[in-house]
């Protein structure tokens, strides 16, 4: 059995966040104090809602690093979790009529998309991926898979 976890790239710590948004705060209102004890009142609202959409957004972005996604493949079965609290997701594939797939995107914009599939089900993996570590893992993954109707042995 062969098991992969892969994690998005999250460098930000909660302390640093913590700091990050401090600092914002403090040079936003040190803008807008002033400005609104000179009468220009209407800057303190939109000061806070800056303040409010930063905090939000850095939220979400510490959030996302908490996803996971878990490969296990065993002799019969490829088990994809999927991580993401307070959610926890399952696919399971039947090992032999499995296949790795690396679709393109519509365009250079769009990042291509890895999926495994089996008997008409798919499950994309690694969407937080950039380009050469998802073509890297699709690899991994055809040695470990094998292509459909044919199932290498697990060797590490």
């Amino acid at each position: 059995m062969t098991r992969i976890e892969i994690s998005p790239h999250c460098s930000l710590s909660p302390r640093g966040a913590r700091i990050f948004l401090l600092t914002a705060a403090a040079a936003s209102l040190s803008v807008a104090l002033p400005l609104t004890l000179l009468g220009f009142w209407p800057v303190l609202p939109f000061a806070g809602i800056e303040l409010a959409l930063l905090t939000w957004a850095l939220r979400r972005s510490m959030a996302r690093g908490a996803h996971r996604q878990c490969i296990t493949v065993s002799e019969n079965s490829v088990l994809i979790e999927d991580l993401e609290p307070p959610r926890v997701s399952r696919v399971e594939f039947p090992r032999h009529w499995t296949q790795v797939r690396i679709r393109a995107g519509g365009s250079p914009l769009h990042p291509s998309r890895l999926t495994v599939e089996s008997r008409g089900r798919q499950h994309e993996i690694g969407r937080f991926l950039n380009e050469q570590e998802r073509l890297g893992l699709a690899q991994r993954l055809r040695r470990l898979i094998g292509r459909m109707d044919e199932s290498p042995p697990l060797s590490v």
